[in-house]
Parts: structure tokens; C-alpha cells; sequence
């Protein structure tokens, strides 16, 4: 039986992260709405309150009924849940009169108070909230402060039950980790088995006594979490696994033959399916990024069900859902209103009259590349950036052509590679090349020319909620340009976009 963390998610825009900290300690959680989460059993060693962007204060403030945890099971309430605590506890939480945002320093630590334990003083934290406690519950004790916040943490007397005000999950709170392996480890007493390795395992297993001799099909993409899903399927059911990969005419260059030949040396059983003028086709006039969306969205439910039923037999949908797609789509404000088109394609699991199949839904993003490096699948592969379900077709400005297809390709592949050459890619979370609608005046020999623009973008983030971009050195920048606009005919302008998410996103579509 796995040892596990509840983690109660209130809305707050760090709810991921606090999961992500717990399992870097090797360390089994689960993310539940409030309104949703479930009774725990024996398994549950802890749980946590995650913060929020409402005030306790608010009539229409999320609320929960403790009284199933609470004293039964260590709790530790983080900015809102300690504020919620306090709250309806007997203590009284105001409006702060310094807004508490920003970096902070301990000045008083309990060092007696196992939370805290190798937490050294004047630790830097991190506080993000507009109230603050001002009245403690009577059963409670201060356990650290800061110069502007009293009542940093608590403890409530004679039970595991622990408040803080500040945000250990984030970066810039310096020894959160170590307060989270306090809380973890020591007062809850959970093992430190969730391990890529006890995952395959355990995986495995599962995946045999569900599928047993049943037929399974699913849909590759060359990225890392469809590559995973296969690999572990294959391990589980072997030559029962059928895989299909799709050439949509909007991958990058070469890759569609540089994917097939990956999964060669690693024993999948794959089909290509060279599927490039039907969506060029179809494709053909549409300008809207909506409407290409569906379009290349709807074409790829065709051809893999046509695909997938000449395969005998068939009785599972294989899918590389993860676990940041599983907690939106039951997220506190209810269901996302987009499923991410290149792990679940909306519909085809019911056109297909089959069941789903997830193996990844319980991992985070670098989970999925850990467990990947374990079954000992190549660097190239689980190293690779993401790239969106419709591929450069949301890279296409305006309508796409066959012609605005393989320009982009070129300019696309010179920027990719010269990040590997490099040795810039591995610094990067995503690149890509944007093609413009736009023509401009340009001078090459002694002739005018007028021909397209293309953006260079490059960003840095760990889950595309966010993301920066990233300072590339400017002779390399002046390299790409140069490169693109002597070898790639059509092209006469580059551009870096220096635009953050948010205000911007990282697709330009």
C-alpha cells in the first residue's frame, strides 16, 4: 500500500507546485478540489491545505468541514489553509495594512517545533497574501515570525496541526523543501518510496491485469509523454500494443522520418501514415486559428480511426494524459474548457467505441522524463521541447499552403539545429519559428525584393503556465538571421520575440 499526501486545492496558482515538491522527495501526493477530495483511508499519512485567491473573509470563499482530518491526521495549512484554520478555529484574520507580497525573513523560529527542524534563522521565505491572522485560536502557539507578520506559523497544542503563512513550495523561499520534508517525512511518517523505478513496476503490473490479452492502439507524436505511454504499454503487453503515428504535413522537417526511425531500435510496432494532403487540402482558405484547430483536430480523428480498424481486435485507446491534464479537467472552478489536442483528442474514444487507457495519468512533466530515462529510452527523445498538436499549423499565420508549409520548415530546422549547435537547446523549454503575414522591402545583390517576415521564439518555463524569454547571446541571434534569409528562399526579415506569458502566450495562435 502507497504511503500518500491529500492535497486539498483551494485555487491557488501554486496548488501544482506544492505536488511537484513532495514527489522530489520521493514521496506519493494527490491533488483534490475541496469541494472533491476523498475520505482517506489508511493510506493517507497527511494533508495539506493549499492557499488561495479568496479571502477567509469572503461570504463566497471556499469552505471545507475539517472535521474529518482534523486531530485525526497531521494537517498543514499553507497562506489561505492556515488563514482558514484560524479563522473558524476561534482567531480572527483582517485585512493586512501592508499588503504581504514579495520576499521575507524569518526572525523567530520554535526550534522545538518539528516543522521547522534544520530551518536556519533569518531563512528568507516567500509571502503572497492581503490578509494576515491578527488573533490566534486560544489552542495555538507562534512557532515563527517575521519582522512584518507575527503569526508567520503556528502549531495548535497536543495535535500535528500546523499554519503557515508564507509559501514553502516556491523558489524563493530558500528551505522550503526541508520544511516540507519535515512536515512529509518526520510528522507524517511517510515513506520515501515513490520512485521512477517502484512507479515502472507497480505500472506494469497494473497494466497487465487491466489489458490482460486485450488490443491496444495508440497514437505517437515523437514527444516525450506519447514516447513513455508506449514504452510502458509495450513492456506490459508487447506485440498487443499497435502504435500510429500521423503525418499531418505540419511537422517539422524531417520528422516524420527521424520519429519512425527512433522507434525502431526500441521494439515498437509502429504505422506511419503519410497523411499530408488531406489536411493540406482541407486546410486550404482557412484563416481562423480556431477553425484550422478543429479542422486538423477533426482530420486526425479520421485517419487514426480509419487506421486503427484495420487492426483486429482493438479494445483500448492508448493515451499520454498526465497528471497536470487530469487535476484541470476537475479543477476548483470546474471542468477546462480545452483538452490539450496533442494528448487527448476530443471524441475519439467514443467514435471509436473504446475504453482509455492512461498509464501517465498520476505523473508530472519531469516525472514522465525520469520514469522515460529508467526504461532507458534516449536522451533525444525525452529531452525534447514540446511542440503543439497542430503543429506548425498554428506557426502559420493566415492560410496555410503547402509552399508556406516547407518555407517554414527550413527556417524552422536552421533555428532548431543552431540551438544544438550551440549548446542553447538544452536552456530552453520551447523554440520555434512563427511565419508572418506580413512582406517587407528588402535589398539582396543589387535587387529588391519583397518577401515574408518570420519571428525566433524562445522561451524558458517548467510547465507552459508561465513562461519568459529567454536572452539568447545576439551573435548567435545575428547567426540564425543570417542563415535563414541566404538559405531559405521567400524569407527576407527576422525578428525575436521578447514577449512574456503572460501578458502574451508562447504559440502566436
Amino acid at each position: 500500500m502507497q504511503d500518500k499526501i491529500l492535497i486539498l486545492d483551494f485555487g491557488s496558482q501554486y496548488t501544482q507546485l506544492i505536488g511537484r515538491k513532495i514527489r522530489e522527495l520521493n514521496v506519493y501526493c494527490e491533488i483534490h478540489p475541496f469541494n472533491h477530495f476523498p475520505e482517506p483511508d489508511e493510506t493517507v499519512k497527511g494533508v495539506i491545505l493549499s492557499g488561495s485567491p479568496f479571502s477567509v473573509r469572503d461570504p463566497k470563499a471556499p469552505r471545507i468541514e475539517l472535521s474529518g482530518i482534523k486531530k485525526k491526521l497531521p494537517v498543514l495549512g499553507i497562506c489561505y489553509g492556515a488563514q482558514y484554520m484560524a479563522h473558524f478555529f476561534g482567531g480572527e484574520v483582517a485585512l493586512s495594512d501592508s499588503r504581504e507580497y514579495g520576499r521575507a525573513k524569518l526572525g523567530f523560529i520554535d526550534h522545538d517545533c518539528s516543522l521547522f527542524k534544520d530551518v536556519n534563522p533569518h531563512s528568507q521565505v516567500w509571502m503572497s497574501h492581503g490578509d494576515t491572522i491578527i488573533k490566534l485560536p486560544g489552542d495555538c502557539k507562534v512557532v515563527a515570525s517575521t519582522e512584518d507578520v507575527n503569526f508567520a506559523a503556528y502549531k495548535v497544542d497536543d495535535e500535528p496541526t500546523y499554519g503557515i503563512q508564507f509559501h514553502p513550495e516556491v523558489y524563493h523561499t530558500t528551505e522550503g523543501q526541508q520544511l516540507l520534508n519535515n512536515f512529509v517525512v518526520d510528522i507524517c511518517n511517510c515513506a520515501q518510496d515513490w520512485t521512477p523505478a517502484s512507479f515502472v513496476e507497480s505500472t506494469v503490473n497494473e497494466l497487465q491485469q487491466m489489458l490482460g490479452n486485450d488490443k491496444v492502439v495508440l497514437g505517437l507524436s515523437g514527444g516525450v509523454d506519447s514516447t513513455v505511454t508506449g514504452i510502458l504499454l509495450n513492456k506490459a503487453i508487447g506485440s498487443n500494443l499497435t502504435c500510429i503515428f500521423v503525418d499531418n504535413g505540419l511537422l517539422r522537417k524531417y520528422e516524420f522520418e527521424n520519429v519512425l526511425h527512433s522507434y525502431k531500435d526500441m521494439g515498437l510496432n509502429v504505422i506511419g501514415v503519410n497523411a499530408r494532403q488531406k489536411f493540406w487540402d482541407d486546410l486550404k482558405g482557412i484563416t481562423d486559428p480556431e477553425q484550422k484547430r478543429k479542422i486538423i483536430g477533426r482530420n486526425f480523428i479520421e485517419v487514426f480511426d480509419l487506421e486503427a480498424h484495420k487492426i483486429p481486435g482493438v479494445n483500448w485507446l492508448g493515451q499520454g494524459t498526465i497528471y497536470p491534464d487530469v487535476i484541470e479537467s476537475v479543477s476548483v472552478n470546474g471542468p477546462s474548457a480545452t483538452i490539450k489536442s496533442h494528448h487527448n483528442v476530443g471524441g475519439l474514444p467514443e467514435i471509436m467505441h473504446l475504453k482509455v487507457v492512461e498509464p501517465l495519468r498520476l505523473l508530472f512533466k519531469d516525472e514522465v522524463r525520469r520514469v522515460g530515462k529508467t526504461l532507458g529510452i534516449k536522451q533525444e527523445l525525452l529531452g525534447r521541447h514540446p511542440f503543439p498538436g497542430p503543429g506548425l499549423g498554428i506557426r502559420i499565420l493566415g492560410e496555410i499552403t503547402p509552399e508556406k508549409v516547407m518555407m517554414l520548415q527550413e527556417a524552422d530546422n536552421i533555428f532548431v539545429n543552431g540551438l544544438k549547435n550551440w549548446g542553447l537547446y538544452d536552456k530552453v523549454w520551447q523554440a520555434g519559428v512563427m511565419l508572418l503575414p506580413v512582406q517587407s522591402v528588402g535589398v539582396m545583390g543589387d535587387e529588391r525584393t519583397y518577401e515574408n517576415t518570420v519571428a525566433l521564439r524562445a522561451v524558458a518555463s517548467t510547465d507552459g503556465m508561465t513562461a519568459d524569454w529567454v536572452h539568447l547571446p545576439y551573435d548567435f541571434l545575428a547567426k540564425m538571421s543570417n542563415e535563414i534569409i541566404n538559405k531559405v528562399r521567400g524569407i527576407n526579415r527576422v525578428v525575436y520575440d521578447i514577449s512574456s506569458k503572460p501578458p502574451a502566450t508562447i504559440e502566436w495562435e
